[in-house]
């Protein structure tokens, strides 16, 4: 059967054919998860296998009966979907930080960067690949060492979550997509789009995330060029996204998770849906 990977998340490579490749920290171990003809397969390749990464899915059938017929068809064509959930939230701290300000392809690069420069290299299926620095290794960065990859503005934001994460990381990791995104907004620097980002990444649940953001209104807008959405500059798209859905969680995270992977996915024929 065919299934639509997300691959939103920078941390993604491709390779040749359509592959694709990301390493993340998961528990006390860092995994190559790998993407060909063949499936997705997860493999630990340094430390513990003590937790394995988790997938989170979207059903068409959940989309909001009142979205627009156009939407709920390009939607329905991309059909069910999977994403990787970050098993590691201070990676999808890290992430959302340097997302702040700059845009997607240069955000995708500022994070390559930042973890080929000072985290974790791993070897992939196709070259190397590379997980984030850990917060304590944040901490220990010298003012030019963010300047010397391009993340100088994104300094404060680094070193205020690093610190805070170190006081509060186990209760984090507890919470609900709601209360964390609450409790990240507390740290300096970081605002509701980037705690909403973080939280979604982490916990999988994207009825919390920041829906009038541009990458939303872009791809919903290119799935129903005809219908008369809200120009950018009206904060009406918002409501009108959350509105569709009512007090239906679940149909608010696959209609907002769909279209974000109809911007960003890869496709693969498969058996099934994970392999080891």
């Amino acid at each position: 059967m065919t299934t639509i990977l997300t691959t939103d998340h920078p941390a993604w490579h491709e390779g040749p054919h359509g592959t694709r490749a990301r390493a993340v920290r998961a528990g006390e171990g860092v995994w190559v998860i790998a993407l060909n003809h063949d499936g997705l397969h997860m493999h630990c390749v340094h430390g513990a296998e003590d937790q394995k990464p988790a997938l989170a899915t979207t059903d068409p059938a959940r989309l909001p009966d009142s979205a627009p017929a156009a939407l709920r068809d390009g939607l329905n064509d991309l059909g069910a979907t999977q994403r990787l959930t970050n098993p590691w939230l201070w990676d999808a701290i890290t992430t959302a930080v340097l997302r702040q300000v700059v845009r997607a392809d240069q955000a995708r690069k500022l994070y390559r960067k930042w973890c080929a420069t000072y985290g974790l290299t791993v070897q992939g299926p196709h070259g190397e690949l590379a997980v984030a620095p850990r917060p304590e290794q944040v901490l220990e960065l010298t003012d030019d060492q963010f300047a010397d990859i391009g993340v100088k503005f994104h300094r404060s934001a680094l070193r205020a979550a690093a610190t805070h994460y170190q006081q509060h990381a186990l209760h984090w990791q507890r919470m609900n997509a709601d209360d964390l995104a609450a409790a990240l907004v507390s740290v300096p620097r970081i605002g509701p789009w980037t705690a909403a980002a973080a939280a979604c990444d982490y916990t999988g649940d994207f009825a919390i995330y920041p829906h009038d953001d541009l990458a939303v209104r872009t791809w919903a807008a290119r799935i129903a060029p005809s219908y008369p959405w809200p120009d950018k500059k009206d904060k009406g798209f918002g409501p009108l996204w959350t509105g569709w859905a009512g007090t239906d969680r679940t149909a608010l995270h696959t209609l907002t998770l769909s279209t974000l992977t109809w911007g960003s996915h890869a496709r693969t024929d498969l058996e099934e849906p994970c392999g080891t």
